[in-house]
């Protein structure tokens, strides 16, 4: 996907103050974080077409309104993924705003995660 200059430089702009989690490497975040949080925060046709096993779904639109519903604890550990890692640093950034202290964006997103690990999980819970 193509994205718009203003939005690749507001990325770029939150880069550095997002910690990223290396890339397709969930299950590590896993292994070191058993309490933590996988959070996909792809909008609901993406989380319908393919998506982390055990991942909580989020979109991006309703993260910051949401989360507190779900991590009341700001020192949750919660990775974030979006299709790339773009949207999940904008959304790392707005929960770190709000007070969370563990947050993390998974670098290279879903595509990344998907080329290098099978058990993609679908909306009928298929796996695949």
């Amino acid at each position: 996907m193509q994205h718009n200059e203003k939005f690749l430089q507001l990325v770029n702009r939150l880069k550095p103050l997002v910690q990223e989690w290396p890339e397709a490497d969930i299950d590590g975040f896993r292994r070191q974080y058993p309490n933590g949080l996988v959070v996909d925060v792809r909008e609901d046709r993406e989380w319908d077409a393919g998506r982390v096993p055990g991942a909580e779904h989020m979109a991006r639109g309703v993260l910051e309104r949401d989360i507190e519903n779900q991590v009341s604890d700001p020192n949750v550990p919660i990775l974030l993924y979006c299709g790339g890692g773009y949207r999940s640093i904008l959304a790392a950034a707005s929960l770190q705003q709000m007070g969370y202290r563990n947050v993390w964006s998974l670098a290279g997103g879903y595509r990344s995660w998907s080329q290098q690990n099978s058990g993609i999980e679908r909306a009928s819970s298929e796996k695949e």
